[in-house]
């Protein structure tokens, strides 16, 4: 029989190391999905499973081992064995290798789809239930005696008694594989699919307006929140959509920004200053070169370096963006959707470098303000858990725009309000709110989702009726 440092040291049946075993304990502990499944795993031994799940999709060169592995991992060897031989696991491998994240989340799945096969072939089949039930009471003896724990007269498992249910329950489980082969297929191929469509779910939801920049996005945050938001995307239907739609009006944005981009950097001449986007190439090379990099540092804090003068309107689009959404009862359908656009009008603000404040509005209100555009995890998880509810006030909203303007931050702001109800503004109110348009410098687009523009063409610079925010005209907000 085995020592207990033989049998902690011999966990896994692949050529995994230190780092291996050392690195997925760290992943394991980030992930409340890996813990949960560990907790429902049917099989004995289901954590070690997982840790070589886990290293096959993770490693550069995963291998099962050539040496004997201790008796309770016969059935992971087996298992582990028709996983790698998978003919779609090379595959699954250009996606997941010495990637953290997607390794992590493909391990839960795998974990996730093994345990349901597994489960099924439990309930369809009456000899492998109980041939599962024994080995599970046998092991639990067996471990107990492994670590040399006291244990009652009577109660001993030989090793041999031990190592022959184990056999058995091993044979029939590879007969099982060899039988329904197809449809364990088919459980790695949804598990995999899931774990694209998770990792592509979060890069909606994290990255800009640009193309492809998602993954860029993704590395910025730290590895355990990127595993949790994925695990909260998985478990909760409303996130996954809000990426869906994020995605979709990140990418309307991206286009809708196009054209101005290329007005806003027409070059006509040459002027001094900081920008590092608009810096001539002879300053770029003075800046590399050893010698002259000191000199170009310090005119370059001064605000005397060369850059290229740039000419074009300076429309609405360059200050802070307010978006005051309306949140009453009737814009509950729209939830998903209009939070996917609020997403992608943060993008917007967070490529520019500009603040952002959303004003979440129905009889009561809640401000909630982003420097730079930037939404951390918390407040993404808050963001799509938050629906107010109740009646349509504008009054509200609107005020809490004034006040928002007068910090110093928000001069010169782009408010975009967004409703599908109507209500009544005193005149003086709106004569007030006008005046402070005037003075403050701001301007007022207006989306309305099929309702009367009488009272908000009291306040809108500009009106767009549209019937969700999937139609053409709401798009127009992009342009800010």
């Amino acid at each position: 029989m085995k020592s207990p440092k033989s049998y902690i040291d011999n966990l896994s049946v692949l050529n995994t190391d230190s780092f291996d075993k050392r690195r997925f304990k760290e992943i394991f502990e980030m992930s409340s999905g890996l813990q949960k499944i560990r907790g429902e795993g049917i099989l004995p031994m289901f954590e070690p499973l997982l840790a070589d799940i886990w290293a096959s999709l993770y490693k550069m060169k995963p291998e099962i081992t050539k040496r004997d592995v201790d008796n309770v991992l016969m059935v992971n060897k087996s298992l582990m064995e028709r996983i790698m031989k998978d003919e779609y696991f090379v595959a699954y491998r250009n996606f997941t290798r010495l990637d953290d994240l997607s390794s992590a989340i493909a391990t839960v799945k795998f974990g996730e789809w093994t345990n349901q096969w597994l489960t099924d072939q439990n309930e369809e089949d009456e000899k492998f239930q109980k041939q599962m039930q024994e080995l599970h009471t046998m092991q639990r003896k067996f471990l107990k005696q492994e670590r040399q724990e006291n244990i009652g007269s009577g109660t001993l498992v030989s090793e041999e008694n031990f190592t022959e249910a184990m056999t058995k329950f091993n044979e029939k489980l590879q007969w099982m594989l060899q039988n329904n082969s197809e449809i364990f297929s088919q459980a790695l191929a949804h598990a995999m699919q899931e774990t694209k469509q998770l990792k592509d779910s979060l890069k909606s939801l994290l990255g800009g307006y640009n193309a492809g920049n998602g993954e860029a996005e993704l590395k910025k945050i730290p590895l355990r929140d990127q595993i949790s938001l994925a695990e909260k995307i998985a478990s909760n239907k409303k996130m996954k959509e809000i990426a869906d739609w994020a995605g979709r009006f990140k990418q309307i944005a991206r286009n809708k920004q196009k054209p101005k981009k290329s007005d806003s950097i027409e070059r006509s001449g040459v002027t001094l200053g900081n920008d590092v986007e608009r810096l001539l190439p002879i300053e770029l090379g003075l800046y590399i070169h050893p010698i002259t990099r000191n000199d170009f540092l310090r005119r370059f804090v001064e605000g005397q370096t060369m850059q290229y003068e740039q000419k074009g309107k300076e429309v609405l689009g360059k200050g802070p963006i307010i978006l005051c959404l309306d949140q009453s009862g009737s814009m509950q359908r729209l939830d998903t959707q209009s939070k996917g656009f609020t997403l992608a009008l943060m993008s917007i603000a967070r490529k520019q470098r500009r603040d952002f404040c959303l004003i979440l509005f129905s009889s009561s209100t809640q401000i909630l303000t982003f420097e730079k555009g930037k939404i951390k995890k918390s407040d993404m998880i808050t963001l799509a858990q938050t629906f107010l509810g109740g009646g349509t006030n504008f009054t509200l909203p609107l005020d809490g725009a004034l006040s928002v303007i007068n910090e110093s931050r928000f001069k010169q702001a782009d408010i975009v309000f967004v409703t599908d109800g109507e209500d009544r503004l005193t005149a003086s109110f709106l004569e007030a709110f006008n005046r402070k348009k005037k003075e403050k410098n701001f301007s007022v687009l207006s989306l309305l989702i099929g309702c009367s523009i009488d009272t908000v063409e009291q306040f809108a610079d500009k009106v767009i009726k549209v019937k969700d925010f999937d139609e053409e005209g709401s798009f127009t907000a992009f342009e800010i």
